[in-house]
């Protein structure tokens, strides 16, 4: 999450890493209103994929940020993480949305099927009082039939009423005036079974309606239910994306609103951060020509003894041979160990591209992470990665907080010092020698930090290198 140490060689080169490293800064603290480049989330499989990738998102953010300060980090880091979700609940409301016009469609269509039904039965029911109106003017007929035949003692007098006048009839044509009135009776009552067959069927068949346009409205009702349930989830989804919008523009303007004090304090923190790499590599370098000079001093006593034996020996002193320097040895030879005990890595080393849509005030494109990021939890010990002499320890205002810088000294022609940054504590003070692997502080979040971690870095000869090459 830090980035304290200088970089490569010079000030002037520690100053060129320190601010392309903090262009990340801006990172979120200016992302122009739309960033809205592609990023991990995008291609995570799954949910809790997507969510591990946007917390990785913004702990960059936030890494990115160490130097300003840990409440614009935080702004910077939510924006990324609002950001980042504002598409997965845009598409959560256009779901919604989508189930809402499924519901209604289900819900239009059951009403549809409920009126056709009511529409079925009002037919019905007409019918029913059509035909049991039939059925008792049958019944009417039959009933007047019966009653003047039995009034009469057989055929009723007034047949005429039915099949014509019978004035100046024989008795045969009476009889068959009566046969006509039996049969015809005998055609009522036939119908009035019909009829009574007729008006069974459409009874049950009305039956059968209604109880299709209870199991109907029931089923519209759930309809109904399910549709007012999408709405009130699309009214929430909608409400959630309102939020993040209403968020991001939020976060968006305070950190356009602080981009001139970020920029200050950006150059404010470069210029302290030059001066701690400027210490650095004159520091090394003065190691460096005072172990030369040492060399130096070392092969002339040797030339020099060569001479006096070879005088003793009554021999010419042969002319001694110009000094040449012995070539560096490996960084491995100083033996580093690791500051801590089994605490992973967080953040590595490296150049770090400045992400789409924000603003590189630089103009490198980027920024260079001078170390690497531990992931310990506030208390952790730390361990001095190899024997030297501590020359700084306590509070620094290059935005490291408590840190400890030891010089390790001179080991085969190369230099090195190892720093380290955001302790809640130190153990150990200036000028004083420490072993490898002794405690020297526990791990914090002091400075311009947003959790507990602790920043590492290794300088080889005056320059920042991969620590990871060296442990």
């Amino acid at each position: 999450m830090h980035q304290p140490g200088p970089n490569p060689g010079s000030a002037r080169l520690r100053g060129a890493g320190r601010r392309s490293r903090l262009v990340s800064a801006t990172l979120a603290l200016v992302l122009a209103a739309s960033m809205g480049a592609s990023s991990p989330v995008a291609f995570a499989d799954t949910l809790e994929d997507q969510q591990a990738a946007l917390r990785d998102e913004a702990t960059k953010v936030q890494h990115s940020l160490e130097f300003v300060d840990s409440r614009i980090a935080k702004t910077a880091s939510d924006l990324v993480i609002y950001q980042g979700r504002l598409p997965g609940a845009q598409q959560a409301l256009l779901d919604a949305q989508g189930r809402v016009a499924t519901a209604v469609k289900e819900a239009e269509a059951l009403a549809a099927r409920v009126d056709l039904a009511q529409q079925n039965k009002a037919k019905i029911t007409q019918q029913l009082e059509t035909d049991q109106k039939k059925i008792a003017d049958t019944r009417k007929l039959i009933g007047q039939i019966a009653t003047q035949a039995y009034k009469s003692g057989g055929v009723p007098s007034n047949l005429s009423l039915f099949f014509g006048s019978n004035e100046g009839s024989s008795l045969t044509d009476t009889i068959d005036l009566a046969d006509q009135a039996m049969r015809s009776q005998n055609a009522a009552m036939d119908k009035l079974t019909q009829q009574n067959a007729t008006n069974v069927n459409s009874q049950a068949r009305l039956e059968a309606v209604e109880a299709e346009i209870t199991d109907l409205k029931a089923k519209a009702d759930a309809a109904l239910a399910r549709e007012q349930a999408a709405r009130d989830e699309a009214e929430a989804k909608k409400a959630q994306v309102d939020k993040l919008i209403a968020d991001t523009t939020r976060l968006e303007g305070e950190l356009q609103a602080a981009k001139p004090g970020i920029q200050r304090q950006l150059s404010q923190v470069k210029a302290r951060q030059d001066a701690v790499a400027a210490e650095i590599v004159e520091r090394d370098r003065k190691l460096r020509e005072a172990w030369e000079a040492e060399q130096r001093r070392i092969a002339a006593a040797a030339a020099a003894a060569a001479a006096a034996a070879a005088k003793a020996r009554g021999q010419a002193a042969a002319k001694p041979a110009p000094y040449v320097p012995a070539p560096p040895g490996p960084p491995s030879a100083f033996g580093l160990r690791n500051p801590f005990n089994g605490v992973p890595i967080s953040s590595g080393f490296g150049w770090r591209a400045t992400p789409p849509g924000t603003i590189d005030f630089y103009g490198q494109g980027g920024y260079m992470h001078t170390g690497i990021d531990f992931a310990a939890a506030c208390g952790t010990p730390v361990y001095a990665a190899a024997p030297g002499t501590v020359f700084s320890a306590g509070w620094g205002n290059d935005g490291g907080g408590n840190n400890v810088k030891i010089s390790h000294g001179v080991v085969q022609g190369n230099s090195l010092t190892t720093v380290y940054y955001h302790n809640s504590s130190v153990t150990v003070s200036a000028g004083q020698q420490v072993s490898q692997g002794q405690l020297i502080g526990y791990s914090g979040t002091t400075g311009n930090s947003t959790g507990c971690h602790s920043h590492f870095e290794t300088w080889l000869n005056g320059r920042a290198v991969d620590p990871m090459n060296l442990l």
